[in-house]
């Protein structure tokens, strides 16, 4: 029994293609938290992180409040992508992210969206505009305002455009991002307010107008490893976001890159 485990430990080094791809931590996986707007992006680049032998990589996709919360609560998370600065400020605030290892990865925009099938082509930001899209019982679809990021955003470029106190009672606030964004898919709400990458991803919504970028803070996505971590495979996984093969997936969905 001896010799045949010598023997087959042999021909394993011998044989091409026998040999064992390196034990860089590939029997961990990595947990990562991820705004619920890098769904698909992640989703394409999870696979390419697996298909280099790095390991496994399991994906937990929510609003950026609902993942800082869980992190809060002892959730093991490995690693935490935002849609905001405020939420990875949180973490930070309690001595939940690990010093030295948040980095600023993406920008995004702030778009109006439409059914496809809607007759509007454009909707300007201002609050005439905005009243006539919704008609007269539609409610404006965007993650609800009180924790979600994309609905932060909303509410403060909405405030600044001076059409805040006439649509504020007529929101349909959702769970996150791409949740608003279903609504307007399924033509609940003739108007949302998602992120342009958000519109991007699906055939059943247009975009159909963007924010100027000066009516709220710039869309920000940090990333970092949480006080909990798996150092070694989150910060493998950190740096493989910030490789050029990454770079152009992000690219492709949309999104600006640091």
């Amino acid at each position: 029994m001896v010799r045949s485990c010598m023997l087959f430990a042999l021909l394993s080094v011998l044989v091409p293609g026998a040999t064992p791809a390196p034990a860089h931590a590939a029997d961990k996986e990595v947990t990562v938290f991820a705004a619920a707007s890098l769904t698909n992006a992640l989703t394409d680049i999870g696979k390419i992180y697996e298909e280099k032998g790095n390991g496994k990589v399991v994906f937990s996709f929510a609003s950026s409040s609902t993942l800082a919360r869980q992190i809060e609560s002892g959730a093991p998370a490995d690693v935490f992508l935002s849609a905001n600065e405020e939420w990875m400020d949180y973490l930070e605030k309690k001595n939940l992210v690990m010093p030295g290892t948040r980095a600023n990865l993406l920008r995004n925009t702030l778009v109006f969206v439409v059914p496809a099938d809607s007759p509007l082509k454009e909707v300007a930001p201002t609050k005439e505009a905005i009243l006539a899209a919704l008609g007269k019982d539609g409610r404006l679809s965007v993650g609800d305002p009180a924790h979600v990021p994309a609905g932060i955003y909303a509410e403060e470029a909405l405030k600044d455009l001076g059409a805040w106190d006439a649509v504020k009672d007529r929101l349909a606030p959702m769970k996150d991002v791409r949740a608003a964004l279903v609504l307007v898919e399924r033509s609940e709400s003739p108007l949302g307010v998602v992120y342009a990458t958000d519109a991007a991803v699906t055939e059943k919504v247009r975009a159909a107008g963007t924010f100027p970028a000066d009516s709220h803070a710039p869309i920000i996505y940090p990333a970092g490893l949480t006080s909990t971590a798996d150092k070694a495979g989150g910060e493998r996984f950190l740096a493989f976001l910030k490789t050029s093969e990454v770079k152009a997936v992000f690219a492709k969905y949309g999104f600006t890159l640091f």
